[in-house]
C-alpha cells in the first residue's frame, strides 16, 4: 500500500510518501513541504498548494491519502487556514478517485508512539525509527506527514474489517426487517 500523508497548512503543508503493509518494515518514498509565503493573496496561497499537492500525486502515484483531521481549540484564524489547505488535499485526491483518510493528531500519535499527548519530537523520533532514516524529517511539518501515512498503513486494515461488519449487519437487519413484515397482495385496478 502507498500512502501520501497530508499534514495540511497554510504556510507549510508537510507531505511525505510512505509504502508497505501492517506488520511488515515500512519505507519511506518521499517527503517534502509545499510551502507558500504569507503575504500572498488566500487564492493564490490555496493555488500554490494545490499545484504542490498535484505534483506530489503524479510523482507517487498514491493508493490513498491520509489527512491530518482539523479541529479547533483556540486559534480560529489558524484552524480555517488548516481546513482550507486540508480541503485542497482531499480536492486533489479525490479528483483521481483516489480515497481519502482522515486521521486526528492524537489518533496519529497513539499509532506512532503509542501515547496520544506525544511531542512533536518524539512524534519525529518515531518516524525517524520507523523508517530507518538517519535523521528526523525537517520541519516537524514533514515528519507529522510521514506520521499520517504510517498511521494509516496500520490502521488501514482494522478499519476496513470494521466497516465491512458494519456493512454486513446493516444488510442483515435489512433482511431481518423485510422478513419481518407481512406480504400484502399488490393493489389490482377496478374497472
Amino acid at each position: 500500500m502507498r500512502v501520501l500523508g497530508v499534514d495540511p497548512g497554510l504556510t507549510r503543508c508537510g507531505v511525505g510518501v510512505v509504502e508497505g503493509v501492517a506488520g511488515r518494515p515500512l519505507t519511506m518514498r518521499g517527503v517534502g513541504v509545499v510551502r507558500t509565503p504569507a503575504d500572498a493573496e488566500l487564492g493564490h496561497r490555496l493555488v500554490a498548494i494545490e499545484q504542490g499537492i498535484e505534483q506530489w500525486l503524479d510523482e507517487y502515484r498514491p493508493e490513498f491519502v491520509a489527512v491530518e483531521r482539523v479541529f479547533s481549540q483556540h486559534n480560529v484564524r489558524t484552524v480555517m487556514g488548516t481546513a482550507q489547505a486540508s480541503a485542497v488535499a482531499m480536492l486533489c485526491a479525490s479528483r483521481r478517485g483516489i480515497p481519502v483518510a482522515l486521521h486526528t493528531p492524537s489518533e496519529v500519535k497513539a499509532a506512532v508512539t503509542g501515547s496520544g499527548r506525544a511531542d512533536k519530537a518524539q512524534v519525529g523520533a518515531m518516524v525517524t525509527r520507523l523508517l530507518r532514516l538517519d535523521a528526523p524529517p525537517k520541519p516537524a511539518d514533514a515528519a507529522d506527514a510521514l506520521a499520517l501515512a504510517i498511521c494509516h498503513i496500520w490502521r488501514a486494515p482494522a478499519q476496513n474489517r470494521l466497516q465491512q461488519a458494519v456493512a454486513q449487519n446493516r444488510l442483515q437487519q435489512a433482511a431481518a426487517l423485510h422478513a419481518s413484515k407481512p406480504a400484502t397482495a399488490p393493489k389490482g385496478r377496478t374497472a
